[in-house]
């Protein structure tokens, strides 16, 4: 072989192609969707999944868990404590870094901006290995006490509120009511492990960096990771530090409570990074996999078809000399042409695909801004171009006939059909079923699965509602009888918009995205005369803080008992409970009246004993899919100031919005608004993911069924025109048009159904994959199963009875003439 005749062939490759138009244009496109879906969902695996870590030493980064098992509490924070002995007693970390995040004001004249912040350790960007795109990064005396304020941009935030000025190093901002200087910006990476808009010292926050904090081992709230030292393995990290934390348990079994069953483990930044996202997007790209292996038997059957076209010319050619290799050359490098325009032209359409994925993946994690169709994602579709071209093309080259004169016999139409051909088609029209039907239960699963999550009842009525988190300036209020103020100011002031029915503040709300991240502020506390067995873990309780008026405002119903009033102050402590507490911690008794307590009082103050006064039905506050919890609710009066205001209106909630946000200003000009939305708006978005997963694979499946029912029909078609003669004689001895294209319709129908059996066998198997992904829904659903088969096999009857109405322009006689 040389490139003379490679080029030749690819001249006549290209001529051919030019010259069936119809059948050119009906491969490429179908190979494009094909291929374009590939690339599409690949350039966000590899994004997300694959490509290296954007920091230096990347993979030598770790993250630290706390872990609880026996609370079902997961991960714990770290404490200042945690974070020195982890940091001083490790052998195998070169460093050990913090990172909080909390909310701030960044304050104007007559304005505030609240800013996502994180508190991070002078040597969080030093392990990292993250250089600023404009000055510096922090430095060890910036976490000195008495350091100047300094502050660090992120590249997204510094864009976005400032356009990219270069200038702003060294501008001043009033933070905290202290002025704070930026000092540098960050390079356009992902943020671990959440999007922060700018970063400070530890020295800065004032939770972190008062003295008592500090001093207290359980005052737990960062998150900890470090970087391996060079040639240590993850497994002798997690040795060495599970040898720390027993340790710590050890010597402090107050705060690592032997009954918890206290544990230290690492895991791999990378792997944390995207851990939510690992099982999603393998399925995705699973089943785009599917789709294109339906694509190339589609187009196979289609070169099969042309084969038939083409075999005189190519016995021809053998009898001319030409030998089998150089036919099969021939065919494949018309096959590989197919391909390669198809891959172009899905490289074309992945774009737009790949912006909806970007922001699917966004829900995911913090990765998704790296996905990008640069060269590996160029090099995966020209590997999977050319491959695809092998793989369907392979099969029509080898399948052509080596003897020449029943080739040309053939050719001349005087026999049938190639019975190895027809069997070779009649394979892959059942592969294409098998395939298209494991793409379709996987959908059908989903989409079960979505639909059984959209009918939980949430426990509240979430239409008409609108809720909006407000931030004071803290330096403003110091007291809790400010904050009380400023609540009841808040609550009297937008109670007075007009189409507000009512009003209620608190310190969480159904659906809250930042809640649902962050799970449940959950508490360990003790109920009155039920002592906790010694060794025995204490029971765990989701708390909220509410205003009077809450589950009137979001109509959570009051099973018994009674609601918060303004009365409930704090002099008498209350609590109201869900069903859910009440069925665990008092099954087969009214807690109405019965006491709890959060612990012993602190220094010289008494335990306090919060009373029971009421019993609400349970509301999915973290998520339809989330079990509920115990929770418990106290009243704002009680505890001082709930950060979100729920308003309940006559009218659609956004109509009122302009009225709240300006009565808000009246009340205080300087109270920062943001995630605003309707509830309804919000539990749209916390099931958005599984939603957007159900389109894609009902797309997916969508295409894949199409496809191969066009393969049945294009077979059918096949069989039919080779087989006129055959049917002509039958109807001309007396056969009806009736029988006959029942008879077709038969011969199409048992590949479909074939195909179905396997599918079925398949689906047994691969859809156990899915199992995380679904919602009170097996992954063997009877129901499921059966209306997807019922689904393909109407479709393939479908399929098989267009191509069989041909039967009814066949004349018998001229059938019997040609005999």
């Amino acid at each position: 072989m040389n490139l003379h005749s490679v080029l030749q062939d690819i001249r006549y490759g290209v001529r051919v192609l030019l010259k069936n138009p119809g059948f050119s244009l009906a491969a490429i496109v179908t190979l494009a969707l094909g291929i374009g879906v590939n690339a599409a969902i690949f350039s966000v695996v590899y994004g997300v999944l694959l490509r290296p870590l954007p920091y230096q030493h990347g993979d030598r980064l770790v993250v630290l868990h706390q872990e609880v098992p026996r609370t079902n509490a997961g991960d714990i924070p770290f404490s200042v404590h945690d974070i020195v002995d982890y940091r001083t007693n490790n052998k195998t970390l070169d460093d050990v870094v913090e990172h909080h995040t909390m909310n701030f004001l960044l304050l104007g004249p007559d304005s505030a901006e609240r800013v996502n912040t994180a508190v991070v350790s002078a040597n969080f960007f030093d392990v990292l290995g993250v250089k600023p795109v404009y000055g510096r990064t922090f430095v060890a005396d910036d976490e000195k006490h008495d350091a100047d304020a300094v502050l660090i941009l992120s590249y997204q935030y510094w864009k976005s509120r400032f356009g990219g000025d270069p200038a702003i190093i060294g501008k001043i901002f009033q933070m905290n009511n202290r002025p704070h200087t930026v000092i540098g910006v960050l390079p356009n990476i992902p943020q671990y492990p959440v999007e922060n808009d700018v970063y400070m010292p530890t020295s800065q926050c004032p939770t972190r960096a008062s003295q008592r904090f500090k001093e207290t081992r359980r005052f737990r709230m960062m998150t900890s990771f470090g970087r391996l030292k060079p040639g240590v393995s993850l497994e002798q990290a997690q040795a060495d530090l599970a040898t720390v934390g027993s340790q710590l348990e050890a010597s402090y079994p107050d705060a690592y409570p032997k009954q918890y069953g206290y544990r230290m483990t690492v895991a791999a930044l990378h792997q944390d990074l995207t851990k939510r996202a690992h099982t999603t997007f393998l399925v995705l790209l699973g089943a785009a996999g599917f789709v294109l292996l339906i694509a190339c038997a589609n187009v196979a059957n289609l070169l099969l078809a042309r084969l038939l076209k083409v075999e005189r010319e190519l016995a021809v050619r053998t009898a001319l000399g030409a030998s089998k290799g150089r036919l099969i050359r021939q065919l494949l490098t018309e096959s590989m042409l197919l391909s390669l325009a198809g891959g172009a032209v899905g490289l074309a359409l992945a774009p737009a695909a790949m912006a909806l994925l970007v922001k699917f993946a966004e829900r995911f994690t913090t990765r998704a801004a790296e996905v990008h169709l640069d060269a590996p994602v160029l090099i995966f579709t020209a590997v999977v171009s050319l491959a695809t071209g092998i793989l369907f093309g392979i099969a029509p080259a080898f399948s052509s006939s080596s003897n020449v004169a029943e080739s040309i016999k053939q050719g001349a139409g005087r026999g049938t059909t190639n019975r190895g051909g027809q069997r070779l088609r009649s394979l892959l029209v059942v592969s294409q079923v098998a395939v298209s039907f494991v793409l379709l239960i996987g959908a059908g699963l989903m989409i079960r699965s979505f639909l059984k999550l959209e009918q939980v009842n949430p426990g509240f009525k979430p239409d008409h509602l609108l809720a909006l988190r407000v931030s004071p300036n803290f330096t403003k209020y110091t007291q809790p009888a400010q904050f009380q103020t400023l609540a009841d100011n808040i609550l009297n002031r937008v109670g007075q918009v007009g189409g507000v029915e009512s009003v209620a503040m608190a310190s969480n709300f159904p659906f809250n995205p930042g809640a649902i991240a962050a799970g449940p502020n959950a508490a360990t506390f003790e109920i009155e005369g039920k002592p906790v067995s010694k060794g025995e873990a204490a029971p765990l309780v989701a708390t909220m803080v509410v205003s009077a008026k809450y589950f009137e405002t979001i109509r959570q119903p009051i099973l018994s008992g009674r609601d918060f009033t303004d009365h409930d102050d704090g002099k008498f402590p209350v609590a109201i409970i869900n069903q859910t507490m009440r069925k665990h911690r008092w099954p087969n008794e009214d807690p109405v009246g019965r006491r709890v307590s959060f612990g012993p009082g602190q220094g010289n103050q008494p335990q306090v004993w919060l009373t029971i006064v009421g019993v609400v039905g349970d509301a999915k506050e973290y998520g339809l899919d989330r079990e509920t919890r115990d929770e418990l609710y106290t009243p704002l009066r009680q505890v001082g100031f709930g950060g979100n205001v729920i308003v309940r209106t006559s009218a659609e909630p956004m109509s009122v919005l302009t009225g709240v946000r300006a009565a808000l200003k009246d009340v205080d000009s300087q109270l920062a608004v943001d995630r605003v939305n309707t509830i309804e708006g919000f539990q749209q978005d916390s099931v958005a993911a599984p939603r957007v997963t159900a389109t894609l694979l009902g797309l997916f499946a969508a295409l894949a069924m199409v496809i191969s029912a066009s393969g049945i029909a294009a077979v059918m078609a096949l069989s039919v025109s080779q087989r006129t003669s055959e049917l002509g004689i039958r109807m001309a001895l007396g056969a009806s048009r009736q029988s006959i294209i029942a008879m077709v319709v038969r011969q199409g129908l048992s590949m479909a159904l074939i195909g179905t059996v396997l599918g079925i066998a398949g689906s047994l198997g691969l859809t156990r994959l899915m199992e995380k992904l679904l919602f009170a829904t097996s992954p063997t659903d009877a129901v499921t199963f059966v209306l997807v088969s019922l689904v393909f096999v109407a479709v393939a009857v479908v399929a098989c009875f267009i191509p069989a109405r041909q039967v009814t322009s066949i004349d018998p006689l001229n059938a019997l003439r040609q005999e």
